[in-house]
């Protein structure tokens, strides 16, 4: 698997009462997206089996700081960008 991804984070959405976001993986040839409080991914193409889970644990590490990430993110201020 390449060492290098481009990563994005979504903002945070609730429904049902559910809060969670979305975290997008790319080496430009491959994609994944995973969904947090999760670190499941949810759909992925060009990943094999282990890379999946590879991500996954990176999200489960990571979580906290991909909270702070998306509950940082405002839409708004994206747009005006």
């Amino acid at each position: 698997m390449s060492d290098e991804f481009n990563m994005t984070v979504s903002p945070v959405y609730a429904k049902n009462g559910e809060k969670y976001a979305f975290v997008s993986f790319t080496d430009g040839k491959r994609t994944a997206e995973g969904k947090i409080p999760d670190c499941k991914v949810i759909s992925s193409v060009g990943f094999d089996e282990a890379e999946v889970r590879m991500l996954e644990n990176y999200m489960r590490e990571d979580l906290s700081h991909l909270k702070q990430v998306a509950a940082g993110i405002r839409i708004i201020d994206a747009i005006m960008k």
